[in-house]
């Protein structure tokens, strides 16, 4: 039989610590700091020649995103054309009307067929895009998670070769959230299988337009 153990209780309006033994805590840190040191420099790798907008697709294609190519003009058609089952379509991208609107509620977007958003940049050496929260309908970035299926549009001449450069040209401190995207969720934690889709959109398709 377990024995019966009386905790004392502790009213909400008494102090939980020592605040001398805190501050005494909070000191005896800041003295054992080390010293200050300087950033290391880093070296500034050349650009990487050619079509930057062909070795994005490249690299996206790589990590496991569709890749769709055309001008703006275009964008609506290649959109449904590559998503012809989506009913309920979530469109930030006013080339590409929605047929439900961005709900409040941040939870209902799991019900989202297919959710179109427009990228900042990319970045050629991974396939990445970069979207920051002004692009996800501000508080509503859970889209990027709960959608089946995501279609970033991206203007092929705002892709930089590398993530020096994305870094370079990016304020990341600017908007309260933002993310690089690179191909759908995938894990390969079991038996080193790989599985699309497990735990995030099962496809997603970068469109580059002119």
């Amino acid at each position: 039989m377990t024995p019966w153990i009386d905790f004392p209780l502790v009213s909400s309006r008494e102090p939980v610590s020592d605040p001398t033994a805190r501050d005494a805590i909070l000191r005896a840190v800041r003295a054992a700091r080390p010293p200050e040191t300087s950033l290391p420099e880093i070296a500034q790798f050349p650009a990487a020649e050619g079509d930057l907008a062909a070795r994005f697709a490249e690299a996206a294609r790589g990590g496991g995103a569709g890749v769709a190519e055309g001008p703006r003009a275009d964008l609506n058609r290649m959109v449904r054309e590559g998503y012809p089952d989506s009913e309920r379509i979530v469109s930030l991208v006013a080339d590409v009307p929605g047929t439900a609107p961005l709900p409040d509620d941040p939870h209902d977007l799991a019900h989202t067929d297919l959710f179109v958003c427009e990228g900042v940049l990319g970045v050629a050496e991974n396939g990445a895009v970069w979207l920051p929260a002004s692009r996800l309908g501000g508080r509503h970035r859970a889209a990027l998670f709960l959608a089946t299926s995501v279609v970033i549009v991206l203007d092929r001449r705002l892709v930089v070769p590398d993530l020096h450069a994305a870094y370079a040209t990016l304020d990341v401190a600017a908007e309260p959230f933002g993310a690089f995207v690179a191909g759908p969720s995938k894990t390969a934690d079991i038996e080193q299988s790989l599985v699309v889709g497990a735990h995030g959109p099962k496809s997603l398709t970068v469109v580059l337009v002119s």
